[in-house]
């Protein structure tokens, strides 16, 4: 058990110091704000406990020091109380008016204060009668009454911190504006209930010794209990600042990708009507892979295919569509997948009677193979339309991509 304390905790810790430096950015910008004070805290007492839960850490306190089982109190007045109590703070002045906040963490703070000043009488009364340094501090010492009270405490202030967590995570998180921040609420309360668990999991430490039962044997659930709980709260409470750079990032990276599989679809339709390009792209393979503005670049390239289209409508011929759809149901494609297909196939021979292919007619009345979303304003829905057009263009059997390509030299 050791050994996968000495494995998990370091890492706790490791983690509680990087959220910590990750809201260090912000207080410059918002030095006032006592929500990112309360987290700042928070996670410096998580860091310091996680720290001392370390076997070989709270050996070297306690043998530096001098002082049997030291490095067992900080564990549980940093850990515990004093970083229960910051979180609820945090989510207090997210949650409340600042006055109400206020009165809320005044409160927090001094029920805190004295749940930690229990324990500290209680440690000290235990110590004056102790056999020397324990291992596992509340496990093997939980049949003195002292720590047992002091345990009680501890599970109580820890305990009813998580509960209020979770409580105020999910009646806020239904009625959050901001995505992130419900998201963050919820993620924050499964935190908190991983942290419940392991509260309970101490708190019967107590009745197992009564029974002769020996609460060692399943102490694994501290460290999977506390591992699951820090890695919760840590996205959980910073997910209102680094989830808004989260979706524009993948935004980006999903309009470079729907710009890049356009791009097939917008050449062949640029090619046969160069005017409706707006801004004349460069060819080099660079430019084309670093377009600038992706967003503008997508927008643009959208609405240069929806013209190419609806310059190619005099081609497109109805037959040719009613064929094609005969085709595509053959193979199954439904849908969607169909119209696309259907889309693709007109627009191909579209392209070639363009070029003028002398094996295909202009027809008297076009078929209809315009934009047919662009009246809704839906630019989403008609981007993934063009991209399943796109695909379905580029997956046309060779034959018809070597017509196509004639057509473009």
């Amino acid at each position: 058990m050791l050994e996968v304390k000495s494995t998990v905790f370091p890492l706790c810790t490791a983690l509680c110091v990087l959220v910590l430096l990750y809201k260090l950015r912000d207080v410059r910008a918002h030095r006032t704000d006592p929500a990112l004070l309360a987290l700042l805290i928070a996670f410096s007492c998580k860091a310091a406990s996680f720290a001392l839960s370390t076997p070989w850490v709270s050996e070297a306190v306690d043998s530096r020091t001098g002082t049997p089982n030291l490095g067992a109190l900080g564990i549980h007045l940093f850990g515990g109380v004093a970083s229960s109590a910051a979180i609820l703070i945090a989510i207090a002045y997210w949650v409340y008016p600042a006055q109400e906040a206020r009165r809320k963490a005044l409160w927090r703070l001094l029920s805190s204060a004295l749940c930690a000043t229990v324990m500290v009488a209680m440690w000290f009364v235990a110590g004056s009668g102790a056999q020397g340094r324990a291992t596992h501090y509340l496990l093997q010492q939980a049949h003195r009454p002292p720590v047992a009270l002091y345990l009680l405490v501890y599970v109580t202030a820890f305990g009813s911190g998580m509960v209020e967590i979770i409580r105020l995570c999910r009646r806020f998180g239904r009625v959050a504006g901001r995505q992130w921040l419900r998201r963050g609420l919820y993620a924050t309360g499964i935190g908190a209930g991983a942290y419940l668990i392991y509260c309970i999991h101490r708190a019967t430490a107590v009745l197992a010794v009564q029974f002769g039962l020996d609460p060692l044997r399943w102490e694994l659930l501290t460290p999977l209990a506390n591992g699951m709980g820090i890695l919760f709260l840590s996205v959980g409470l910073t997910m209102p600042s680094w989830g808004p750079t989260a979706s524009e990032t993948h935004r980006r990276i999903s309009n470079f990708i729907s710009y890049q599989r356009l791009q097939p679809l917008w050449r062949a339709l640029s090619t046969a009507h160069p005017h409706i390009v707006l801004e004349p792209q460069q060819s080099a393979p660079l430019v084309r892979m670093m377009p600038g503005n992706i967003s503008y670049r997508l927008y643009r390239e959208v609405i240069e295919i929806q013209d190419g289209l609806l310059a190619l409508r005099p081609y497109m011929d109805p037959a040719i569509a009613t064929s094609a759809r005969k085709t595509a149901l053959l193979a199954g494609l439904s849908g969607r997948a169909l119209r696309a297909a259907v889309q693709a196939t007109v627009l191909s021979q579209a392209l070639r009677a363009k070029s003028g292919d002398p094996g295909l007619r202009v027809p008297e009345v076009p078929a209809p193979g315009g934009p047919s979303l662009r009246k809704s304003g839906d630019y989403a829905t008609e981007v993934t339309w063009l991209l399943s057009v796109a695909r379905a263009f580029s997956s046309l059997p060779p034959a018809r991509k070597t017509a196509r390509k004639r057509s473009s030299s």
